[in-house]
């Protein structure tokens, strides 16, 4: 009777232990509040480091945004003296309707002042930089016209050269520092036009050959003294429209309109040579001597300018004439 009892359902008992009793294992309440006050200064460091990113997040987005200066167009003379524009934040041509509303005002403006040039003269320049634009420009003389050539060459490289360094302080300091000029020193006269071209055609084939590095020139006519890096650059496009040339003992545009058809023979593919004030005899006989009549772009050419194209590379290489036999035919615009 026992043992049966003994082989049937057992009965388990458990025991709670109050709960004023500490069983093995557990925190006491000190520890227990020591976890929970670290826990809370943890949730506090960590809020006050988000709120610290978040800041210094939207700090640099609204200085980059507002307070950043745009990047600046520069310039490196890259294989065969082209000028390449690196990282610009403004380069790239101007659009077609500020080009022609910048034309139309300056013509305007010229049309009321004999020292700017006549409209005809603006408007056939502008056409010429409307095709090359944004280029390398090359300009000699600096004038009423110099903020409109720097403005239709937007994105490009324009560069002036004037005979007076005052003027070329003077303008530098109207203009900005953006204005790239520099003084040239001539070292010829208008009276000596004869003897200057005597020489030139008696030492074509040395020192006034066509196709040299004018920096190491003895030629009468070279223009020597520019900064070196000048003379590496292909120039796209050169206006001639100084130094002065209107009484005889002015410097005269010779060496100007000699080193230009140099320039473009030596560095350039295909260079636009503009010569301004072609019905004086300097320019007119110069153009002709050094840039050639069958280079002459006749739709262009007004009375007061000559417009040429001078074409360099392999294609004047082994040139010891700068023209062509006598005859040949002109350049149709």
């Amino acid at each position: 009777m026992m043992k049966a009892m003994s082989s049937g359902p057992k009965l388990l008992i458990v025991h709670h232990q109050s709960s004023n009793k500490l069983g093995k294992g557990a925190a006491s309440p000190a520890s227990s509040a020591s976890m929970s006050g670290r826990s809370f200064w943890l949730v506090v460091l960590l809020a006050a480091f988000t709120c610290v990113s978040l800041l210094t997040v939207l700090s640099t987005a609204r200085a980059s945004s507002c307070g950043t200066a745009p990047p600046r167009a520069t310039f490196a003379v890259g294989a065969g003296g082209a000028a390449t524009s690196a990282a610009s934040g403004g380069g790239g041509a101007l659009p077609a309707h500020v080009f022609d509303a910048l034309v139309r005002y300056a013509a305007a403006a010229g049309a009321n002042s004999t020292a700017s040039m006549p409209e005809e003269d603006v408007r056939a320049i502008a056409s010429a930089l409307r095709r090359r634009a944004p280029c390398n420009l090359l300009v000699f003389g600096l004038g009423g016209e110099t903020p409109l050539w720097r403005a239709l060459n937007h994105g490009g490289r324009t560069v002036f050269l004037d005979e007076n360094p005052f003027y070329v302080a003077h303008m530098e300091g109207a203009h900005g520092p953006g204005l790239e000029a520099y003084d040239v020193s001539y070292a010829t006269a208008v009276r000596e036009l004869p003897s200057l071209l005597a020489h030139a055609r008696a030492s074509r084939r040395a020192e006034c050959r066509p196709v040299q590095n004018l920096l190491f020139s003895d030629c009468r006519l070279a223009i020597t003294d520019l900064p070196n890096a000048l003379y590496d650059v292909a120039w796209d496009v050169v206006l001639v429209d100084g130094p002065h040339g209107y009484a005889e003992g002015s410097p005269g545009r010779m060496a100007a309109i000699y080193s230009a058809a140099v320039m473009a023979r030596t560095r350039g593919t295909e260079t636009e040579v503009l010569v301004h004030d072609f019905q004086r005899e300097v320019e007119s006989v110069c153009a002709k001597e050094f840039l050639c009549e069958e280079n002459r772009v006749e739709g262009t050419s007004t009375p007061s300018l000559g417009h040429y194209v001078v074409r360099g590379g392999a294609a004047a290489a082994n040139r010891e004439d700068f023209c062509g036999a006598p005859g040949s035919s002109k350049k149709a615009n």
